[in-house]
């Protein structure tokens, strides 16, 4: 798998971060998480509990996409952890890189917003779970998307993941007439 970038995607609360440090640590591979692509004007306007909108996040996306190109190029393996909320913010991200999968992070408002009301010292606030929610385009079977669902354990999840990528590297190496199929 090197060469490859593993995009941990979802809203807010849903555990990219813990899950993406705990497949990269499972996966020898290195570990970014996207909140700490945000250009600092994002992290002040979060942390005053306004959300962000598509001007604020151009940026950001850009700063992902080139950490995945930079690992790509380097012939490394790296989990990224970005929202990835719309098609478009994930299409930003894909140009320009080859070897990119995306891993959606799939849960209900209601399981969301609990893990958001138990962590601290997180700029994401409470009120901005529905933000999230609002502007998330689940991804389609045309992107090619791992879809997990997180109501599980951590371990669970990992688990399911790597499987999946497993299933979705053989799939993606077996040729042209696989290449459109989707694994979820």
């Amino acid at each position: 798998m090197s060469g490859k970038s593993i995009v941990i995607m979802g809203v807010s609360g849903c555990g990219k971060s813990t899950i993406g440090e705990l497949l990269a640590t499972r996966m020898a591979a290195k570990f970014i998480d996207g909140d700490d692509l945000h250009p600092k004007a994002n992290i002040v306007k979060m942390s005053h509990g306004k959300p962000l909108d598509d001007q604020d996040r151009a940026p950001w996306l850009e700063r992902v996409r080139d950490a995945v190109f930079s690992i790509e190029n380097k012939n490394e393996t790296g989990v990224i952890v970005c929202s990835s909320l719309k098609r478009s913010y994930r299409d930003k991200i894909r140009e320009g890189n080859s070897n990119i999968c995306f891993v959606f992070l799939d849960g209900h408002i209601d399981l969301i917003s609990q893990r958001v009301a138990s962590r601290s010292g997180h700029f994401m606030k409470m009120d901005m779970v529905k933000s999230q929610f609002d502007i998330l385009e689940r991804p389609l079977a045309e992107e090619n998307i791992i879809t997990i669902n997180i109501d599980t354990t951590m371990n669970d999840i990992i688990d399911q993941i790597i499987v999946k990528l497993a299933q979705h590297t053989h799939l993606n190496n077996a040729g042209d007439t696989n290449k459109n199929k989707v694994v979820a």
